[in-house]
Parts: structure tokens; C-alpha cells; sequence
């Protein structure tokens, strides 16, 4: 099973989509075990979406319109006022 997520800073306002087949290991790395990348500067990080797929490449897809101009105005719409 392959996840796609969206993360947000709050302190931040920053948003980050990933792919992973482990959630909670990568949330976990984002917020604790990272040193290096662009997650490690905008801590802490609060899962806000999640979408299941059966296939890599279902994922992958997903994953890219999520973080086209499209997609991130999406999440900024339907998502992100849900919790803020």
C-alpha cells in the first residue's frame, strides 16, 4: 500500500507532499530523525491530508498533481482552511 501526504509547518505556513509505503516511520523522520533537507527547517510538521493507493505508480501520479500549481491550490482551498 502506497500513502501520498500533506504536511504542515503552522510556525512556517509551509506545506510539503510526499510518497511513502510507511507513514508513520516518515512522519516521524520529517519531525525527529531528519539532519538534513528542507523538512528539518520548518519543525514541527502536522500530517493534514492522506490518500491510500494500491499502486506505486497510481501514488506517483497523485503525488505530482498534488504539488502542480492545481494541486497545491487545491490543498490550500479544501484542505488547509480545515485546520487552521
Amino acid at each position: 500500500m502506497y500513502c501520498v501526504y500533506v504536511l504542515y509547518s503552522f510556525s512556517a505556513n509551509r506545506l510539503y507532499t510526499g510518497m511513502t509505503t510507511d507513514l508513520i516511520t516518515r512522519f516521524n523522520f520529517h519531525n525527529s530523525k531528519s539532519t538534513k533537507g528542507f523538512t528539518l527547517r520548518f519543525r514541527p510538521w502536522y500530517c493534514i491530508h492522506t490518500e491510500f493507493f494500491d499502486s506505486k505508480k497510481d501514488a506517483l501520479l497523485r503525488e505530482k498533481e498534488l504539488k502542480s500549481g492545481k494541486g497545491r491550490e487545491w490543498i490550500k482551498h479544501q484542505i488547509l482552511p480545515k485546520f487552521l
